[in-house]
């Protein structure tokens, strides 16, 4: 249908989607779509609007204001809001763009993820896939084709997946991010070795105090919580799948003796290892 809203040219095409109960509990969902050509001089102030917006700029440049902080999109870039807080949008020179309101169970985590490091305007480096998906979640109202709700949520997830891809690209850490992932699989390859912070750094060729910091932005974990969930996950593996004793599932794993891997088994667990190796499959 055509958009009746002020500042807002008469080509322009909005849609509405009501979600399904198991839309809004397992997928992303779309609220509302459009196709807007946006006139010189808009301006859209909100204190709240239920929902998350994504919208790809096609033409033109838009200012968005949130938190406080102004930034500029332009074309090929795409503005994600979140809406449940105040923000507003406006261009002296009006913009063309896709958008779409959305909201899932997950959504707030994908948006302060993504807009982290960059804010809620998102570079590109090549905007061909976030557009495609975009203008295929389009596509499902302009042709009246039936709406697949699992089909339109995957879309979205696209979307989110490029943006991530994005951001990861243009971090700081990006360029140890192969590193640490080297790093992961040795800890988990040899977790009888020594997994000291030093031993950690030196394979990586870091100091230890960046190794540690780049660690954990890259993981959301220090380099000794990391290795002893790893131990941990382990050993959960060992005691459910096979008859080796309590000492030597410890051993294994690099503990000095049965009774530190016990404690430190019930600290992460609040459960005994043998406790554990007696309880009922989940």
């Amino acid at each position: 249908m055509k958009s009746q809203e002020t500042g807002v040219l008469p080509k322009s095409d909005i849609y509405f989607h009501t979600p399904s109960t198991q839309a809004q509990r397992m997928f992303f969902y779309p609220l509302r779509l459009g196709h807007f050509y946006y006139e010189p001089e808009y301006h859209l102030i909100r204190n709240s609007y239920e929902s998350f917006l994504l919208m790809y700029l096609i033409q033109g440049e838009c200012t968005v204001v949130c938190n406080n902080q102004q930034y500029i999109a332009t074309k090929g870039q795409l503005v994600f809001i979140d809406c449940y807080r105040a923000h507003e949008y406006y261009s002296k020179k009006g913009w063309e763009c896709l958008w779409i309101h959305f909201d899932g169970s997950l959504a707030r985590d994908y948006f302060d993820t993504i807009t982290a490091l960059q804010g809620p305007v998102i570079r590109i480096h090549n905007p061909y896939p976030v557009e495609k998906n975009m203008q295929k979640i389009f596509d499902n109202y302009t042709q009246k084709q039936i709406i697949k709700e699992v089909l339109i949520s995957n879309y979205i997830t696209n979307i989110l997946t490029e943006l991530l891809i994005s951001i990861t690209e243009n971090s700081p850490t990006s360029d140890h991010s192969y590193v640490i992932d080297d790093i992961t699989t040795y800890i988990n390859e040899h977790p009888k070795e020594d997994l000291s912070l030093n031993r950690l750094a030196s394979l990586a060729n870091l100091s230890p105090f960046y190794f540690a910091r780049t660690f954990k932005k890259i993981t959301g974990k220090t380099p000794h919580e990391y290795v002893l969930s790893a131990k941990i996950n382990s050993a959960k593996f060992y005691l459910k799948t096979t008859n080796f004793s309590i000492e030597e599932i410890g051993l294994s794993l690099g503990f000095p003796s049965s009774s530190s891997f016990c404690t430190t088994f019930r600290k992460h667990l609040d459960i005994t290892p043998m406790n554990y190796r007696d309880s009922p499959s989940d």
